[in-house]
Formats: C-alpha cells, structure tokens, sequence
C-alpha cells in the first residue's frame, strides 16, 4: 500500500503546480510580451518484481515548465510614441539599476528626468544614439539617450541670401519696393530684417551711356542697422559690376539685449551668377535665406518601425538619433523568467546575437504598437479542468488506498 500513497502523492503535487502554472498564465492574460508557460509531465522509474515480469510505476516526478518564445503575441496599437512591439525572433536588451543586462519582450518605454530610454520598470533600453543624426550601429550597444535640454546652440546670422531679386526696369525714379528675410541675433531669437530697393537712376544710351541704379538699405524694428549701398545694372539687366566684396549689413544694437555689433553678409550671388537682375517684370524677391537658427530642443520623441528613434526638433525637422538593438538565442528556451517581465541567461543558453531588427534571423520591431500576451483563454481552462480531475481521481487513489489498508487491519485484528 505504500507504493500505493506515494504514486498518488506525487500525482497530488504534479497537480498542484500544474494548476499554478496555469493560475499565473492566467493571471499575464494583459501583461504585454507575456509568454505562455506549459507542463511536461514524466513518470518515475518502474519497480521490478516477479524477475521482472511484473513493473510498477512510482509516479510522476515534479513537472517541468517550458515556455514557447516562438508564439508571438498579437500587436495591439497604442496611442504612445515610444510603445514598440517585436514581431518575430527576438528580445529587447535591458539594463536593471544593478548593471546586470536581461532580456524582454515587453516594449511599453519611456523617457527618464535625464532623457534615458527605459522600460516601465526603470530598466535601461540598450541600443545605439548618435545626436549629430549620423548613426551607427556597428559599435557596442549602450543606454539609448534622448536629451531634454538644448540639442543644438543659436546660431547668429552672418549671411542672407535670395535665389533670385528682380527690380523692375519700368520702375520711374524714386519707386521703392521692400522684402523681409529672417535673421537671428546670437540668442537665437528671430527678427525680421527689411530691406528696401528704391530706383535713384534710369538708363540713358548716351554718349555716355548711363546705367541704371538703384540703392538699397536695410533695417530692423528691434535693433539698430546701418550700411546702405547701390546697385548698377547693364542694357541686359545685369547686375553690373558685381562687387568684390559683398555687401555687409552691420547690427550695433538688440533690443533683447543680444550681442551687439553683428555683421550680416548680403550674399548676391549664392549659386554663382548674380541673384539680382533688373528685367522689365513686376518686383519678386524669392526663397529669402539665412544661416543662422534658433536653440534647436527636442519637443518629442517615438519609435518609428525597425526600431528607429526619432527625435521631433524645435525648428520642425526630425533628427533619427537612436535604434533598439535586438538580441536572439540559439535556444531561447533556456532563458529563466526572473520577473518585471524579464529574461535572464543561465549556464546553458547560447551567447546572444545582438544587431537591429530585421537582420540575423532578428523580427520587426513596430512602433506605437505593444505585443500582446499569448495567453489562450480556452486553452487555459480546459488544462485547468484536465489537472483538476487528475487531482481527484488521484485522491481517490489515496482514500481507495487507505480503505484497503484498513481492511487488510481488521482482518488481522480478527
């Protein structure tokens, strides 16, 4: 009888961890990249008896668990920029605060106070950044770093320029006409600098021939701009001659309390022949320029598909200034789940390959997107009914088991 009670009890505890692991599969039904768990079941070795004509079982030994990483949960959208989900082979590099590197499938991301990428659980997203957009990812991988400060400096204005400035050859002497072009001081603030084009000379045939002029001046209703200068055209509407030295338009004071003495070049010819030309056309100042530019900051940031990072700037460019890196594992069943929806090596798992998405055998990573859980519902439950029954019946093994028992003492007794 007492092989009898040990056979059944360790069917009672197979049960009982059976039905744990079905109760924390249920219990992920919603935690994103969450990877089903199952139960292997295996006997114990046979006893011998009767010169070996006759075995009996021991029983089950303790249930092994395999979890199945080649599922791949359902991509649910989500409204956050930062959300990613891999579709495929693969699982994204995290760093916890002890150093120690793990592994997950969990792609619900954030920014830190300090701009680094990291999972809900404060874990760092490994990966690549480069800030001057050029990136690479051949290096080694590291914490992936979205700045929340300035990316880029302001840049003062030294030159303006236009593709093209026409001024009107049927102009009567003394008719003006005006443009704007954006210039900004060494805060990077913007101002609006105005020039004016008036006609002081019309073209005469001669003896001698007399050019056409017109002057030119520049001003600015927050700050104080000298430098005026004329412009002489030829019977073909040229530009005639084009200075050596370009005209310089010079700012001695800001009203935002900029740096003073700033000097803008009024660059005539940016692709080579005179952008200035005086035709007999109404007045047109085209695709008006300057080099410098405001504090560039980061106003936003995502993960674009593939893993990309994407940085939203202030000026109204995107800068791609990050990847997601991807590691996969010859046997990724070897991985030990440790927790916060992490995955840890153990002594058998191969060496992780790490590169980005789609390379190697690597999955898509989708942007705004979450993997859902691979938690089957029906599965679930009708595994959970199938260990049940197993439990009672083997109970009743154990009851069966110690009514014989009895029985076999009360005819000793008798």
């Amino acid at each position: 009888m007492l092989a009898a009670f040990n056979t059944a009890a360790s069917a009672l505890s197979a049960d009982s961890t059976a039905v744990s692991v079905v109760g924390n599969n249920l219990a992920n039904l919603n935690t994103s990249g969450f990877k089903t768990n199952s139960v292997i079941f295996e006997d114990v070795f046979s006893q011998s008896m009767n010169s070996g004509q006759t075995q009996v079982g021991m029983g089950v030994q303790t249930p092994i668990t395999s979890r199945n990483f080649s599922q791949n949960g359902t991509p649910q959208t989500t409204s956050d920029g930062l959300d990613a989900a891999i579709q495929g082979q693969g699982f994204f590099v995290v760093k916890n605060s002890s150093g120690a590197t793990q592994y997950s499938r969990d792609g619900n991301f954030k920014r830190s106070a300090t701009g680094v990428l990291q999972n809900a659980e404060g874990e760092a997203i490994q990966g690549w950044t480069n800030l001057s957009g050029n990136l690479s990812t051949s290096g080694p991988i590291g914490n992936i770093v979205i700045p929340t400060g300035v990316l880029e400096p302001a840049v003062a204005s030294s030159q303006i320029s236009f593709s093209n400035v026409n001024l009107d050859a049927t102009a009567a002497v003394g008719a003006s006409n005006t443009t704007q072009v954006a210039v900004y001081d060494s805060l990077g603030q913007e101002h609006q600098l105005t020039l004016t084009f008036a006609k002081t000379q019309n073209a005469a045939a001669g003896p001698p021939a007399v050019p056409a002029q017109w002057s030119w001046s520049a001003s600015l209703p927050d700050g104080t701009t000298s430098s005026t200068g004329t412009f002489s055209f030829d019977n073909n509407g040229n530009l005639s001659p084009i200075p050596a030295t370009m005209p310089t338009i010079n700012v001695s004071n800001w009203t935002d309390g900029a740096a003073p003495g700033q000097s803008i070049t009024f660059n005539l010819a940016p692709n080579g022949p005179s952008a200035i030309t005086q035709y007999a056309q109404a007045f047109n100042a085209s695709n008006p320029s300057s080099d410098g530019s405001a504090a560039t900051t980061i106003v936003d940031a995502s993960i674009g598909d593939g893993g990309i990072v994407n940085a939203s700037l202030s000026n109204g460019q995107t800068l791609q200034i990050g990847q997601v890196a991807l590691a996969t594992f010859a046997n990724p069943d070897s991985l030990v789940a440790v927790g916060n929806n992490d995955y840890q090596t153990t002594g058998t798992s191969s060496q992780a390959s790490i590169g980005t998405a789609n390379t190697g055998g690597r999955g898509q990573i989708k942007g705004s997107s979450l993997e859902g859980s691979t938690v089957d519902i029906s599965t679930e439950f009708t595994n959970l009914i199938t260990f049940q029954n197993s439990y009672s019946a083997n109970s009743k093994v154990i009851t069966t088991a110690n009514a014989m028992e009895q029985t076999t003492l009360n005819l000793v007794q008798a």
